[in-house]
């Protein structure tokens, strides 16, 4: 009974999937800030899905960018992002870095319309976090002990209370 019980806490921890092999990628939480329950700490899985990143060897990005008091989230594919920012770090390693300052955007765009924010300068820090090594892994914070294990503890608090 012990064994199974352990199998069951290793094996079926929340948040985590195992590569069966007939996977091509990773699969990463897509949303934006705007969305509900897709902020920075109040992120929930129970909204969104995920979705399998097209590429072999995508990575998972969540996109922070934050103006003031003003946060704005981001969580996508790389390969979904490369298509239209030109901001990515070069450095795309696990763990989160600044935004790359591209010197040439909106270098042959001369209207006045601060709006349209050619440039990229509306926020004042931008931050890139990737992460490539467990599916789901752009979500909010890991939390340390999952659900299974603290269920195999009550079992067994609960089968040595009863011996």
């Amino acid at each position: 009974m012990l064994s199974v019980l352990l199998f069951v806490s290793v094996f079926c921890s929340t948040g985590h999937s195992f590569k069966t092999g007939l996977e091509d990628g990773i699969i990463c939480n897509v949303c934006v800030g705007t969305h509900p329950g897709c902020g920075l700490y109040d992120f929930d899985n129970r909204w969104y899905w995920g979705k399998m990143c097209p590429r072999y060897n995508d990575k998972c990005v969540k996109l922070i960018e934050k103006k003031g008091a003003e946060i704005m989230v981001t969580r996508d594919c790389l390969s979904n992002l490369e298509a239209h920012r030109t901001d990515i770090p070069a450095d795309k390693y696990e763990g989160c870095r600044p935004a790359a300052h591209d010197i040439k955007l909106g270098q042959y765009v001369f209207n006045r319309i601060k709006e349209l924010d050619v440039d990229r300068t509306h926020y004042e820090n931008t931050t890139y976090c990737f992460c490539d090594f467990d599916h789901w892994c752009n979500s909010s914070n890991h939390h340390l002990v999952s659900t299974s294990l603290l269920f195999v503890i009550l079992l067994l608090t609960a089968w040595n209370f009863m011996l």
